[in-house]
């Protein structure tokens, strides 16, 4: 065994035994109930996705949770997330990110698919010479990736031309799915059956046809539509404003996948008037404990909800005093009889909450996604079958 494996060796068994002060924990049961209600909302296939390491859940944790689910593909965005996966699941993986062409010559090809929208890009795939399947892109309004519909024949053409390249799927993407406009998913989704007309009227052969996320899901009234693509909402997160008509229609049946813990290391006693954190931004109003624990920014925990967000210790909700540090935060002991030791549930996995991601994202302005996807990968990840 070389130096470089018995360090690596070394490191993942003491990591595995060392106990740490933050956890994030996964719930499988979660995750897989979530892939079914999208089933049974839709009657369509589905491949989630899981880019941004699994919208912070944790790519290999997500994929490993997922492996045995009859699924299609599971999403990404880039080559580098597709190996990820590749060490705990052998599922199929479809790449959808830009993927600068000279790597292609470089790359393993391990039941990979990839989304393609340009000359260059199919070019060199074909080029390749290894058996490959491919998703053409057709942009419908979003204006970031895909072909114009105008380049779309000849873009099916050009795949046609190459006898290892097979064009499994068309896809795009809308733009305004969580929106209050039916119009604009109308209009898009109009356009995508266009797209796929003019394909098909080329001789080609695809099978899947895919548009919606998980807003668009509920939206998408197609033609060829039979996959969809849920992100967010494959871990159990509404992504509807609350005063959005479907917002009930999917709240009311994910589950949440994610809880986000810590422990409290100190309890500090303050007199009244005393002041807690940077700036001085928390002034304690009458002698009260708070207690420390050792999660900030870093490692995820938003520095918005900075003196009024909340958590959870026991049955008690809890605010944050003082400013989120980098690697540690401040919250009220108050309301609780909280002990050095004691776990801190910082975001809940119950959507009841008030301190659950759709709850804290919506009382204090934030942005689910980001919540989200700002876990620090440092952070340990636990999977479980159940909360």
């Amino acid at each position: 065994m070389s130096i470089r494996k018995s360090v690596d060796s070394f490191l993942k068994q003491f990591e595995n035994e060392y106990i740490p002060y933050n956890l994030i924990t996964i719930s499988r049961s979660a995750l897989i109930h979530n892939i079914g209600v999208f089933r049974n909302l839709t009657k369509k296939q589905v491949i989630p996705v899981l880019k941004g390491n699994a919208y912070g859940h944790g790519i290999e944790i997500v994929a490993k949770a997922l492996k045995d689910c009859d699924l299609p593909y599971i999403a990404v965005d880039s080559y580098f997330e597709a190996l990820r996966i590749r060490e705990v699941s052998r599922q199929p993986v479809l790449i959808m990110g830009s993927i600068p062409p000279k790597n292609f010559a470089l790359m393993n090809y391990d039941n990979f698919s990839f989304v393609v929208s340009d000359e260059t890009t199919i070019k060199t795939l074909g080029e390749t010479g290894k058996p490959l399947k491919v998703h053409l892109e057709c942009n419908t309004g979003m204006n970031r990736y895909g072909a114009q519909p105008g380049a779309v024949a000849h873009l099916a053409r050009l795949i046609q031309g190459y006898k290892t390249l097979t064009l499994e799927g068309v896809m795009s993407h809308l733009a305004d799915a969580d929106g209050d406009s039916v119009e604009t998913v109308d209009d898009a989704v109009k356009l995508f059956d266009s797209c796929v007309d003019t394909v098909l009227a080329t001789g080609s052969k695809p099978t899947l046809f895919h548009i919606g996320q998980t807003a668009g899901s509920l939206r998408t009234i197609s033609r060829y539509a039979n996959v969809i693509r849920p992100g967010i909402g494959t871990y159990g997160i509404n992504p509807f404003p609350k005063e959005h008509p479907l917002y009930t229609r999917l709240h009311s049946s994910l589950q949440p996948a994610l809880r986000l813990t810590s422990t409290i290391t100190a309890i500090v006693e303050l007199k009244k008037g005393e002041k807690v954190g940077y700036n001085y931004t928390f002034k304690a109003p009458e002698e009260m404990r708070i207690g420390v624990i050792p999660i900030g920014y870093y490692e995820g925990f938003d520095r918005a909800l900075s003196n009024k967000g909340l958590v959870k210790i026991g049955t008690a909700f809890t605010q944050v005093t003082g400013r989120i540090c980098m690697n540690s935060s401040m919250v009220s002991l108050q309301s609780t009889n909280a002990a050095v030791g004691d776990t801190v549930i910082l975001y809940s996995n119950n959507p009841k909450d008030a301190n659950s991601i759709n709850t804290l994202a919506h009382v204090h302005h934030l942005f689910t996604y980001e919540l989200l996807v700002h876990l620090n990968r440092d952070v340990r990840r636990v999977l479980v079958d159940a909360f």
